[in-house]
């Protein structure tokens, strides 16, 4: 790895790692490693001639340098090294006068050969595996390097085995220092963070505290933002071995966010105060209506649908930076949710009759439940919109609502246009529109689903959709019959 790298595996000891590395390096020269093994058995064979040593001492004394030249040669040559160590062995107990008759050749023969053949195909499959591996290995590197997030391997102590490329970088231009745990090194960024305390106190929990998180901080001097994440790695009988960390910058998102949310509520707020008055002068030319002529009671109707169309976009707006903000009220009470249920559709049913779509309330007797009747009303109404808006003419929708012993729920079915599968997940983040809704130019600002999700939450319920392109959508409300003392925040 690079010098970076080496920095991050500093608590390895350096100097058996060099050692260590050397003798690979020497090890790994064809020449060296021939050279040895020749040496060694003619110096064998010297030793035999000078002190006449037995015949099985003398043969187990040849197995070594035959195994050597033998891994590193290959089986075959294995077969000739342990033949020629065969003969050098009996060419010493010629000299000496030890046995050499035909038996006795087959014996320091077999031995020899089977040594040097196994050895070879030992070292040949060793060899390949240590390739692979190394393959493998740097696959695995070049993945984890081509990634944006900067990410490590820990040990269960937080000490690093393992960091990629962007890491390194990031942690460069961070100025992190080198040494120590992961934790330690954070935390020589805490006196340059926007919240240095609680960066801190984040830190010790996340040493005390292996499970998964998600945390972010943002530097003082540069304004850079940062996203870190953990999860723990572990064995199958659940021991902790280590963590994973990963680090990504999320600057430009957070700059387009608080630029998004700026903008939503300065047109939001500008837009009031216009509104306001085009409304008051369209209440005054109502009054005299009935002097207009045909064509200025149409305009003045497709004013008055224009300017509430505008205003309900800047409630919605105005709604979501509440919502943002953590700072929407719920005042709860006891509400009957057939009696909710059916102000919503004659709400929304000229809106329905205009497209000759079928808008049915299917609710069998009363339905008592506490929430915020103004809310869960709003609730309906963006399902049952959202629902007309997507439905071609001469569709059907039916809001059904039925009761549990702890729950209500609410369905809102239609078969309309749909939503792709693949664009499910998204259909509850701010402003996002269906691609197949953008095509056919159905008008919308994808905020009413995130609206009634927050509602729903906040009343502590669920929402979800399920949807068919082409087929239909169906989105399911489950809402609690109590809510805590004192009203519900979000």
């Amino acid at each position: 790895m690079s010098a970076i790298a080496d920095a991050y595996l500093a608590e390895r000891t350096a100097l058996p790692a060099r050692l260590h590395a050397a003798v690979l390096r020497v090890t790994q020269r064809r020449k060296v490693v021939v050279g040895v093994g020749i040496t060694s058995l003619l110096l064998t064979f010297v030793g035999m001639l000078t002190t006449g040593g037995s015949g099985t001492i003398g043969t187990i004394m040849y197995v070594p340098w035959v195994a050597l030249l033998a891994a590193e040669l290959g089986p075959a040559a294995g077969v000739l090294v342990g033949i020629a160590a065969t003969g050098l062995y009996f060419a010493a107990a010629e000299s000496v006068g030890l046995p050499h008759d035909p038996v006795t050749l087959v014996l320091r023969l077999a031995p020899l050969v089977g040594v040097g053949v196994a050895a070879g195909l030992s070292s040949r499959r060793i060899s390949s595996d240590a390739l692979e591996l190394q393959k493998t290995s740097a696959a695995q590197q070049a993945l984890l390097d081509s990634t944006l997030d900067g990410i490590c391997l820990t040990d269960a102590s937080g000490r690093i085995l393992l960091a990629n490329a962007p890491l390194q970088r990031i942690s460069v231009e961070l100025g992190i220092p080198p040494h120590g745990t992961v934790i330690e090194r954070l935390l020589s960024l805490a006196d340059r963070t926007t919240e240095p305390a609680r960066f801190r106190d984040r830190m010790r929990e996340l040493a005390q505290n292996p499970a998964a998180s998600e945390d972010e901080f943002e530097l003082t001097e540069s304004g850079r933002v940062f996203q870190g994440c953990t999860a723990p790695v572990q064995r199958r009988d659940g021991t902790l071995v280590g963590r994973i960390w990963s680090l990504r910058e999320v600057t430009s998102d957070r700059r387009l966010e608080r630029l998004r949310d700026a903008f939503v509520a300065a047109v939001s707020h500008e837009l009031r105060t216009p509104l306001t008055s085009v409304s008051g002068f369209l209440e005054l030319l109502g009054d005299e209506e009935d002097n207009l002529k045909l064509s200025g009671r149409t305009y003045l109707t497709a004013a008055r649908r224009g300017t509430t169309r505008l205003q309900r976009i800047v409630e919605d707006l105005l709604l979501v930076a509440e919502i943002e903000a953590e700072r929407l009220e719920l005042r709860t009470e006891p509400v009957d949710l057939r009696e909710l249920a059916a102000a919503a559709v004659e709400i929304t049913r000229a809106a329905a009759d205009e497209k000759h779509i079928a808008l049915t309330l299917d609710v069998e007797g009363s339905l008592p439940l506490e929430a915020d009747g103004a809310r869960l009303g709003q609730v309906l109404e963006n399902l049952l919109s959202n629902a007309i808006k997507y439905t071609p003419a001469g569709g059907a929708i039916v809001l059904s609502a039925s009761g549990g012993d702890a729950h209500r729920r609410i369905e809102v079915a239609d078969n309309g246009i749909g939503v792709p599968h693949e664009e499910l997940g998204q259909l509850f983040s701010r402003f996002y529109r269906a691609s197949n809704a953008t095509r056919r130019a159905i008008p919308g600002t994808g905020l009413g689903l995130v609206i009634a999700r927050a509602i729903v939450e906040g009343h502590g319920g669920t929402i979800s959709l399920d949807s068919r392109e082409g087929e239909g959508t169906t989105v399911t409300v489950t809402l609690p019959l109590c809510q805590p003392d004192g009203g519900t925040y979000l």
